[in-house]
């Protein structure tokens, strides 16, 4: 409900459709929006944590031990996008462990039923005022907050010449 009234503020502030918010533009405000979420949401967990412990529950930590043998596998979502960890355990050991990060997902090319991965899709006709200067589309990505160091590589559809931009 708060997120909900949140973005609603804030498209009516702003005059614009819930359609906006698939956008460059709509992707960096939902960061925004998210902070601000959590902002106030921080601030009642401090207020929890100060009325626990006054009530005598001071335990900040579950005591664990290693199993013999596991499998598992933890999948959230993240400021970036979903974020996936799988683990296996043998002999009180951990035999394998891997995690698929957002922006292995956001940054992915299309699937094998030739689905469009988030970043390709976003940038499909985007308009681009300068292509030695692609800032449109460095602005896209960026909109996705990828962990990865940016380069951009443009082709004139016309004359066949390759651009390389690099942000570091």
């Amino acid at each position: 409900k708060e997120i909900k009234a949140l973005v609603d503020s804030t498209l009516a502030k702003l005059g614009v459709p819930v359609q906006a918010l698939f956008s460059t533009l709509g992707r960096t405000a939902a960061r925004g929006l998210e902070t601000v979420a959590i902002g106030a949401a921080t601030e009642r967990w401090v207020m929890e944590l100060i009325e626990n412990l006054k009530s005598g529950d001071t335990k900040t930590y579950t005591a664990w031990e290693m199993p013999n043998s596991a499998m598992g596998v933890g999948l959230n979502d993240v400021p970036r996008g979903s974020l996936g960890h799988w683990i296996n355990i043998e002999n009180k050991v951990i035999k394998n462990y891997q995690y698929v990060v957002p922006s292995t997902w956001n940054l992915g090319p299309r699937c094998e039923k030739g689905k469009l991965g988030p970043v390709e899709e976003a940038l499909i006709g985007t308009p681009v005022a300068d292509p030695k200067r692609p800032l449109e589309i460095l602005r896209t990505i960026h909109s996705f907050d990828p962990c990865i160091a940016c380069g951009v590589h443009v082709i004139d559809p016309e004359s066949n010449q390759v651009y390389d931009i690099k942000v570091l």
